[in-house]
C-alpha cells in the first residue's frame, strides 16, 4: 500500500507559474531575479494558506539555479535544483520561529550566516511565523538583518505583520499576499479533481471554496475530506451535508415567506433549521449574506460581486427582481443589528424570531419614513387579523339592540332607564372621582388644597355645577388635573421610598440612592449629583421610571429629573459621623472643648 499524501502537499506549487492567485507578487519576484536586483531581506505577510512559504521556497531555489529558463523559472535539472527537490540542499535553511524564538536560537542563526555557500550564489534563510520571536530575539537580529553578508538573503513569513517591530519592517521589502479568489480556488480544485479522477459538481466546489475563505491549503484539506465522504463523486447535497453548511434553498424559501408577510411560515422554517443542528447566529449571518447577494444581483454592474455557481446565480437574479430596494436595505440592517446583539442576548432564539417577525412586516403595505443610514424602527405590528376581536365584541352589542324588541310587551323598565343622559352620568362619575381624590391628603401643601393653575374656590364651583350643567361638565372633563406643590423634603422622602422598592438584583443602585440627596432646582425640576460618568449613565437610563414614580406620588405631572457629574473639588458621597463632627467643629470651636472636657469619643 502506497503512502498517502494529502492534496495540499502533493499539489504544492514548485514554480512561480503554478502559484495560484498571486500573479502580481510572482511577476515582481521573477523580474527581480531576471534583472539581478535582489534585496537582502524580504517580508511575506498575509492570511494563512495563501502561498507565503511556498513562494519563499520557489524564490530560494530559483536564485540558486545554475541555468534558469527564459521565463525566469528554475530548470530543475542542475545540481542545486536537484538538491533542493530532494531536500538535501545546504543553501536553504528554514527556521520555525514559533518553537525557536529565543535569543540563543537567533545567535546560532547569526553564526551560520557567516559561512558562504559551497554550491550556488546565495544562502537563503526562511524564518516562518517570525512574529513569534521575542523582543530580545528581534533586537539580537537587527544588526545582521540590516547588514548581512553578500551571500545571505533573509525571507521572513508571518500572518500577523502588526506584531513585528517597526525597526524590522524598515529593513525589509514587504510583500502583502492577498486571499485567493473563489474563482481561482474553484479552478484549482477542478484541476486537482481531474488529476485524481474525481467527479465534482461546480456548485459543490463553490461551497468548498467559500468555506476555505481564501486559503488554498484549507480548500484542499476540505476537498480531501469531502472525497473521503463521497467516495470520489462530489455532489452539492453531499458537500453541504458533510460540511454542515446551510442550503441556499432555506434562504430562498424564507425570502419568499418574508415578501408575502407570512410570519408563521418563517418561524416554522427557522425551527426546522434549528432542529437540523444549526446555530441561530450562523443562520442570521447567512441570511444577511443572502440579502447582500440579492442586492448585488439587482444591477448588472454589481453582478460580478456574486460568488456563487451558475445555476444558483440565475435563482438570485430571479428573486432579486421580486425584492424592492427598501426591503433589502432594511432587511440587511435588521439582520446586522441581530448579529451584533446575538452574543449579549440571554434568549437568543427569541431575538432571531423577533427579527424574522420584523422582516416579514417590512412589505406589509404601511408606509414608513425610511432614511438612509438610520436604523429601521423596531416596531412589531399585530400578526393576527382583527376578526377574532370583532367576533368577541359582537355578543356584547347584540343584547343592547335586541332587548328593546323583547321588552316591548313589558315596558316597565323603559321610564326608569332614560332618567339621566349617558353624558351627564359620565360627568357625574368624573366629578365624584375628582372629589374623592381631593379628599385624600397626599402631602403637607396638597392637604391645604393649593393649586398651581386655579384657586380652590373655582375648582369646587366647577365640581358642584358638574351634575346639573352638562356643558360645564364637559369643559371640566377636558381641563387637566391640578398639580400639587412639593418641596425638597418631599422629593427626598419618595426618593428613598423608590430606592427601598428596588429588586434584589439592583441592590447596589439602591444603596447608592439611599446615600444621595436630590436637590430641588426650581418648582418642578430636581437634580441628582453623581461621582463619575459610569454612574451618570446608569441613572440616566432610570430617569423615565423614577420620574413616573415621583409624578404619581407627588401628584404633579411636571416633575423632572436631571443628572449631573460632580466637579473634582466637589464632594458628593455621604459623610461619616467623624466627618460630620469635624465639619461642625470647624464652624464652632466650642465643640472641641466640650468633647475634651467631657472625655467624649466618636465611633
Amino acid at each position: 500500500m502506497e503512502n498517502y499524501i494529502v492534496s495540499a502537499r502533493k499539489y504544492r506549487p514548485s514554480t512561480f507559474e503554478s502559484v495560484v492567485g498571486q500573479r502580481a507578487l510572482t511577476t515582481t519576484l521573477k523580474n527581480a531575479i531576471a534583472t539581478g536586483k535582489l534585496a537582502h531581506a524580504y517580508l511575506f505577510c498575509g492570511p494563512r494558506g495563501v502561498g507565503k512559504t511556498t513562494c519563499a521556497r520557489i524564490f530560494a531555489k530559483t536564485i540558486n539555479c545554475m541555468s534558469p529558463t527564459a521565463n525566469g523559472e528554475a530548470c530543475n535539472q542542475c545540481e542545486s535544483c536537484r538538491a533542493f527537490n530532494e531536500q538535501r540542499s545546504y543553501n536553504i535553511h528554514e527556521l520555525d520561529a514559533a518553537s525557536n524564538n529565543s535569543v540563543d536560537d537567533i545567535r546560532q542563526l547569526v553564526e551560520q550566516v557567516r559561512i558562504p555557500p559551497q554550491i550556488g550564489k546565495y544562502k537563503v534563510y526562511i524564518i516562518d511565523e517570525v512574529h513569534m520571536l521575542s523582543t530580545s530575539a528581534f533586537n539580537a537580529f537587527l544588526k545582521t538583518l540590516e547588514e548581512p553578508p553578500q551571500h545571505a538573503i533573509f525571507i521572513l513569513a508571518t500572518t500577523e505583520k502588526h506584531k513585528i517591530l517597526p525597526t524590522i519592517l524598515s529593513r525589509c521589502q514587504i510583500y502583502d499576499f492577498s486571499r485567493i479568489s473563489v474563482e481561482d480556488t474553484i479552478a484549482h480544485l477542478a484541476y486537482v479533481a481531474s488529476q485524481e479522477g474525481v467527479t465534482a459538481e461546480p456548485e459543490a466546489l463553490n461551497i468548498i471554496a467559500l468555506k476555505a475563505d481564501g486559503g488554498m491549503r484549507d480548500a484542499l484539506s476540505i476537498f480531501d475530506q469531502v472525497v473521503s465522504f463521497t467516495g470520489g463523486n462530489i455532489t452539492y447535497q453531499n458537500t453541504i451535508e458533510n460540511l454542515n453548511v446551510l442550503d441556499y434553498e432555506y434562504y430562498f424559501r424564507l425570502t419568499d415567506h418574508l415578501l408575502a408577510n407570512k410570519v408563521t411560515d418563517s418561524l416554522l422554517l427557522f425551527n426546522d433549521v434549528l432542529n437540523k443542528g444549526f446555530d441561530g447566529n450562523h443562520f442570521i449571518t447567512g441570511l444577511s449574506s443572502h440579502f447582500r447577494d440579492l442586492l448585488v444581483s439587482k444591477d448588472a454592474s454589481t453582478l460580478p460581486l456574486l460568488q456563487v455557481g451558475a445555476s444558483i446565480r440565475e435563482r438570485y437574479q430571479v428573486q432579486a427582481q421580486k425584492c424592492p430596494l427598501p426591503f433589502l436595505y432594511r432587511a440587511m440592517k435588521l439582520c446586522n443589528d441581530c448579529d451584533l446583539n446575538y452574543r449579549t442576548s440571554k434568549n437568543k432564539r427569541l431575538l432571531v424570531e423577533l427579527t424574522l417577525i420584523q422582516l416579514a412586516q417590512i412589505t406589509s403595505g404601511e408606509e414608513e419614513a425610511i432614511s438612509g443610514g438610520r436604523s429601521p424602527k423596531q416596531v412589531i405590528k399585530p400578526i393576527f387579523n382583527a376578526q377574532a376581536t370583532t367576533q368577541v365584541a359582537q355578543p356584547d352589542r347584540q343584547p343592547s339592540v335586541s332587548k328593546p324588541q323583547q321588552a316591548q310587551p313589558a315596558p316597565k323598565p323603559a321610564p326608569t332607564q332614560p332618567a339621566q343622559p349617558p353624558q351627564s352620568m359620565a360627568a357625574t362619575l368624573l366629578a365624584q372621582e375628582k372629589k374623592e381624590e381631593k379628599k385624600i391628603p397626599v402631602m403637607r401643601m396638597g392637604g391645604l388644597g393649593v393649586s398651581i393653575k386655579q384657586p380652590p374656590q373655582a375648582s369646587s364651583t366647577v365640581a358642584d355645577k358638574a351634575p346639573t350643567a352638562p356643558v360645564a361638565t364637559s369643559s371640566t372633563a377636558q381641563q387637566p388635573e391640578e398639580d400639587y406643590i412639593f418641596n425638597e423634603r418631599d422629593i427626598n422622602y419618595y426618593w428613598q421610598e423608590y430606592a427601598g422598592q428596588l429588586p434584589v438584583e439592583q441592590v447596589a443602585i439602591a444603596k447608592r440612592m439611599h446615600n444621595m440627596r436630590p436637590t430641588l432646582l426650581n418648582d418642578t425640576t430636581f437634580e441628582v449629583t453623581v461621582d463619575n460618568e459610569i454612574i451618570s449613565k446608569e441613572f440616566t437610563v432610570m430617569i423615565p421610571a423614577i420620574q413616573d414614580y415621583l409624578r404619581t406620588r407627588l401628584k404633579n405631572r411636571k416633575v423632572t429629573m436631571t443628572v449631573r457629574v460632580s466637579a473634582p473639588t466637589e464632594k458628593t458621597r455621604a459623610y461619616s459621623r467623624v466627618e460630620r463632627f469635624q465639619m461642625m467643629a470647624q464652624k464652632n470651636n466650642a465643640l472641641l472643648k466640650l468633647k475634651e472636657e467631657l472625655g467624649l469619643e466618636l465611633y
